[in-house]
């Protein structure tokens, strides 16, 4: 970049204020919160986001410098919005990964709900009892209550589709995510081990919205 293309001290120190009012309105957001899906919130956050990005490029464009911070999933961010202003469906798309970490917890935890058969069809194995226990529960109390099957969380990541109107009964149940369009996205949350800190603290929730 040229001497002539460079931004001004007064532009990096306007991107710096423009960070610093971000900051306290995200603050302001979190605490000011009416749930877990305030989208007041997540529109502070993705404010945040584009400010801290904003002070970050021009900083480096003049003094050739960097910020120690960076916003997780800032690379996979979401296309801009495209779907319908006032969508009259939504589709909510959710993925868990468990790891198996304790077999004989999960297989003991089954046999309290079903008699299982121990010699026959594969009942008293990993999966007879995987089977079993989502069968039993709705995915939000496993989720809950994973240690108690002998699981342990993984990356998990929930999708907000909006539609004009809800798809045919049984049209999507054989692929349910291949259809998704980024450009519908309302809003997204991950969490994952990637999103911790030095001090191993439980994941990070991300948002990305419109």
């Amino acid at each position: 970049m040229s001497d002539a293309a460079q931004p001004t001290a007064a532009e990096v120190r306007a991107a710096a204020e423009a960070v610093k009012t971000a900051l306290d309105r995200h603050l302001a957001a979190v605490e000011s919160r009416t749930g877990d899906d305030d989208p007041a919130v997540y529109e502070a956050f993705n404010a945040l986001a584009a400010a801290a990005e904003a002070y970050d490029e021009v900083l480096y464009d003049r003094y050739d410098e960097v910020t120690p911070f960076e916003i997780p999933g800032a690379d996979d961010a979401l296309p801009p919005y495209a779907g319908p202003e006032e969508p009259h469906a939504v589709s909510v798309l959710i993925r868990r990964d468990y790891a198996v970490v304790e077999p004989k917890r999960l297989v003991a935890q089954a046999r309290r709900i079903v008699e299982v058969d121990r010699e026959g069809n594969g009942a008293g194995t990993t999966y007879a009892a995987l089977g079993t226990l989502f069968g039993e529960y709705e995915p939000d109390e496993i989720a809950s209550r994973h240690k108690e099957f002998g699981l342990e969380e993984g990356d998990s990541t929930l999708w907000v589709e909006a539609a004009d109107e809800l798809p045919d009964p049984g049209e999507w149940l054989n692929a349910p995510f291949d259809h998704a369009d980024p450009e519908r996205i309302v809003c997204r949350f991950d969490i994952s081990a990637v999103f911790d800190d030095e001090t191993e603290e439980e994941p990070e929730e991300q948002a990305h919205g419109v």
